[in-house]
């Protein structure tokens, strides 16, 4: 087919017609379809008391790992807010069965589905900004809305699936080592995140390092997931993790909203496809 530039005085204005419909129709229709479908990625996240139907459900969630029985547990999910965590864990050494769960008076927010949650809502307003009253006049300005819902939506999928680098001193000093009756013991530390559609639990096994030890010291850096040997200081002491636990859950509707998220994705890069094909010569000459 002949480039939009070289094509005849009838070809242009074939061409001038369509790009005219994508406009007028065809925007407007995919507008209404990404709408349709991020508004549905959006009742994943709902909030306690945020709508007419009350408090978000409670949802519990065995954990589970194919490669260890040291944790095991129950995690309790109400929106974007773990409100209770129980759970087991038997010592390597001793065998000893030790057992933590959240106090009753707190909860603890996940910021990646608050993150994630807030992109999608910034999705759906940059979308309902046009209505279908909204004229687009030139290409170009469907693809910086679009460039400026993808970004939204990539944000949100990315909070999912890339969680947060932490240094073992961050772990140490987070709200969640003190959420839990009875305390952790000094020689735990632990951490949850989302993980693609996995709520995940890390359990760490720490020992002192006696002053006199000839291990070279290299406190190590932030990571999602620290391994046996990572050393820190917190406070006096020098530590090493010495054992790992990790267990995990399927959590359904998160991988429901990562589906949503990659639908519209999409369907955004669809109509860039489209609108690009004119873009050479209508991307600013008004309709």
């Amino acid at each position: 087919m002949a480039t939009v530039m070289a094509a005849t005085a009838a070809e242009r204005a074939v061409l001038e017609e369509e790009f005219r419909w994508l406009l007028h129709d065809e925007v407007h229709a995919v507008l209404r379809q990404l709408q349709d479908i991020l508004k549905e990625a959006s009742l994943r996240f709902t909030l306690p008391g945020s709508g007419t139907e009350g408090p978000a459900k409670q949802e519990n969630f065995i954990l589970g790992s194919c490669g260890t029985d040291q944790v095991k547990g129950v995690l309790t999910l109400q929106g974007d807010a773990l409100s209770q965590a129980d759970v087991n864990l038997k010592m390597p050494r001793n065998n000893q069965l030790l057992h933590f769960a959240f106090r009753e008076d707190k909860q603890w927010k996940l910021q990646q589905i608050q993150d994630a949650r807030n992109h999608v809502s910034q999705a759906i307003y940059l979308l309902t900004s046009r209505d279908e009253s909204y004229q687009f006049k030139t290409g170009a300005e469907v693809l910086k809305l679009m460039d400026a819902v993808m970004l939204q939506l990539t944000r949100a999928r990315n909070r999912l699936t890339t969680p947060a680098t932490l240094t073992l001193p961050e772990i140490a000093a987070s709200g969640l080592t003190r959420m839990f009756a009875p305390a952790l013991p000094s020689d735990l530390l632990v951490n949850v995140y989302i993980n693609l559609n996995k709520l995940c639990l890390t359990v760490y096994q720490l020992h002192a390092l006696q002053p006199n030890s000839t291990k070279n010291f290299r406190p190590a850096g932030g990571a999602v997931l620290h391994s046996p040997g990572a050393m820190f200081e917190w406070g006096s002491q020098r530590l090493e993790v010495s054992h790992v636990h990790k267990v995990e859950c399927v959590v359904p509707w998160l991988n429901d909203a990562l589906v949503y998220f990659t639908v519209s994705l999409q369907l955004c890069q669809q109509l860039k496809d489209k609108v690009s094909v004119f873009s050479s010569y209508w991307s600013y000459r008004p309709f």
